[in-house]
């Protein structure tokens, strides 16, 4: 394997699945069986998961609602999330710990640095909730932070999309796709692979970002061993 721990970023919407919304069950399994294979070959796994398929808190605010609290509601759903990937998980035997950035002890151990750090040494899959704890900070800018705070190696954006494309593909067929760029090109293109907080955050400590699709079965196992797939900025 290229990399011995890795953060894994999940965007909500890829829980949805066709469907758009809510939790497909289908899609859960097959992430859950993706990051099996990953687990099976002892690198060490982090997973930032974002909460887009239950409710996008800068949706809300654009209607109106307090930006803050409509964040808050937002670091909700991520853990509403990560409590059904981590069932996904231990169905397949694949031990794992929720660490929530908003404490609910019920449900979650609050997010302690050294703890996380504790559970990836004894193979255990840790999925980071509650973004950051803070509102006005999305879910990429939570996985940049996680993935300097446990030495993670890389950073790895899974989306519906094969790469970084100069435009929207599916929009436009034409556009072009790139399969290696610097953090100042996706700063200056303004390419939206992630929000520039979380890209000047991993410019700043040289955290590699690996954005590529998560739909297709193996792609992670692809993207840990270092395959060409996707796109790169360092």
């Amino acid at each position: 394997m290229k990399y011995k721990r890795v953060m894994l970023k999940l965007s909500g919407e890829a829980l949805a699945g066709q469907q758009g919304h809510g939790i497909n069950a289908q899609v859960l399994a097959q992430i859950a069986s993706d990051i099996r294979e990953v687990y099976e070959t002892n690198v060490q796994i982090g997973i930032v998961i974002g909460g887009g398929n239950i409710f996008r808190g800068v949706a809300a605010s654009a209607q109106g609602m307090d930006r803050a609290s409509s964040d808050y509601m937002g670091m909700l759903a991520t853990c509403i999330n990560a409590l059904a990937l981590q069932d996904a998980l231990e169905k397949i035997k694949i031990p794992t710990r929720v660490q929530s950035a908003i404490q609910m002890a019920e449900i979650a151990e609050p997010y302690i640095r050294r703890k996380a750090i504790r559970h990836l040494e004894k193979n255990r899959v840790v999925i980071f909730g509650g973004g950051t704890g803070n509102p006005y900070f999305t879910t990429d800018t939570a996985a940049a932070l996680r993935a300097m705070e446990i030495g993670a190696e890389i950073l790895m954006k899974g989306t519906k999309v094969d790469g970084i494309y100069e435009q929207d593909p599916k929009k436009f067929p034409a556009a072009k796709k790139f399969d290696k760029l610097s953090y100042l090109d996706v700063m200056n293109k303004g390419l939206q692979v992630m929000d520039l907080t979380a890209v000047s955050l991993c410019m700043d400590n040289k955290l590699p970002i690996l954005s590529f699709d998560l739909t297709k079965p193996g792609n992670v196992l692809k993207a840990v061993k270092g395959d060409s797939i996707g796109t790169l900025v360092q």
